[in-house]
């Protein structure tokens, strides 16, 4: 039976992204396929993403914090360029954040999901998202908030190990340490890591139940939620490898549908009245069989195309239909099994799992039978893989000569 493709009838509006990295480039292939009209804004001139040849026109900007009026009227001025509204989709937590704060300003020249600042900003935070999650009766891993050192001490006989030492907001902890999170096993060694991380004048660092099992325990929604917060596409799938190992991103996942996760979530962002794209995770806890959420994220994910229908619709093209009045056919099928790798993250990773002696050469080469598609490398445009693999073997080379140096120290 011949698989019906999914049907677009306006491909005019334009697209900006915000933040071009990983999903950046997912985005413009998706969309770009299609005929759209894909624009990109982002801090680094040598971004691989920019190299896309589905990229109509790139814009150099760095966003700061402390001066979002700055990055506001530059793309207040990009949205005056097309003479008509398009598409504004941001990848990041702080652009994010940044677009809901000013959707105000931004509705003149734009269209996107519009949100609630406090609720963007909430889901954000592992400390009110867990709050959320309790409120709202969906599993969640315990977790313990410490104000100082003091808070951690008193804590620790109450602690079984090993636990996860985690930021509050995972990119301040990654800004300051390189770290989102880590696993520790001890007293010692959470007391040690706890005084190196924190930052005693805005505390940031929590403390989670550390939940047994494999990293293909770890399963994600993808879904996109429309301005009256109903599910218009799903997908779920789990993570086959991470990286870093076991508390990174998903470096080879296979998309496979979870009715159980997929109606927690619905009903949980229905509840919440979240509107627009979604990427959250969960772990399957084997003590209990209950998928605990991990983390959510209240935009699109990089790992987005690992999820695709098999009309060939994903949250991305279902934002775009949604936004510009297109009907959506339904159901949506998700393709079953099928995978998808970030290929510099997957061979640093598939390193480190064979290192610990959970990874063998045999079982690595079959994890990429169903591989799909990969986050850079794309026969129709090849530009960004090229540019990520000359950083990869600079990389690779410098680090073969300091273990070089090591050995013969």
């Amino acid at each position: 039976m011949l698989k019906e493709k999914m049907k677009i009838k306006d491909n005019k509006t334009p697209v900006v992204i915000l933040g071009c990295k990983i999903g950046g480039v997912a985005i413009m292939r998706s969309l770009g396929n299609l005929g759209i009209p894909v624009y990109g804004v982002d801090d680094n001139p040598k971004s691989a993403a920019l190299r896309s040849r589905y990229l109509k026109r790139r814009f150099i900007k760095a966003f700061d914090e402390k001066k979002p009026e700055e990055y506001l009227h530059f793309l207040m001025h990009i949205g005056s360029l097309f003479g008509e509204k398009s598409i504004l989709i941001p990848t990041s937590d702080e652009l994010l954040v940044f677009v809901a704060e000013h959707a105000d300003d931004l509705r003149q020249y734009f269209l996107f999901s519009d949100n609630n600042p406090r609720l963007v900003k909430d889901l954000m935070s592992k400390k009110a998202m867990y709050n959320i999650a309790v409120k709202h009766d969906i599993p969640a891993p315990a977790t313990f908030f410490p104000e100082n050192l003091k808070d951690v001490t008193a804590f620790l006989d109450k602690i079984s190990f090993p636990v996860m030492l985690k930021g509050i907001e995972g990119n301040r902890l990654q800004l300051r340490s390189g770290l989102k999170m880590l696993i520790v096993h001890s007293k010692e060694e959470l007391v040690e890591h706890y005084q190196i991380l924190e930052d005693p004048k805005s505390p940031n660092l929590m403390i989670q139940e550390y939940i047994p099992g494999g990293d293909d325990q770890v399963y994600i929604f993808n879904g996109y939620f429309n301005e009256n917060s109903e599910c218009l596409a799903a997908f779920t799938g789990h993570k086959i490898r991470q990286f870093p190992i076991h508390v990174g991103c998903a470096s080879l996942g296979e998309c496979r549908w979870n009715e159980e996760v997929a109606t927690m979530t619905m009903n949980f962002m229905k509840e919440i009245g979240y509107r627009g794209i979604l990427d959250i995770g969960y772990r399957l806890d084997p003590r209990d069989g209950k998928y605990k959420v991990l983390d959510i994220n209240p935009r699109v994910g990089q790992a987005f195309r690992l999820f695709v229908a098999e009309n060939g619709m994903d949250v991305v093209r279902c934002l775009y239909m949604d936004l510009t009045g297109q009907e959506i056919a339904n159901p949506i099928i998700p393709k079953e099994g099928r995978r998808w790798a970030i290929e510099d993250f997957d061979i640093i990773s598939s390193f480190h799992y064979h290192e610990e002696g959970t990874l063998g050469i045999c079982d690595w080469m079959t994890s990429f039978k169903r591989l799909e598609e990969a986050a850079w490398f794309s026969w129709r445009d090849p530009a960004p893989a090229m540019v990520i693999a000359k950083g990869f073997l600079k990389k690779s080379f410098l680090w073969l000569i300091k273990k070089s140096h090591m050995f013969h120290s």
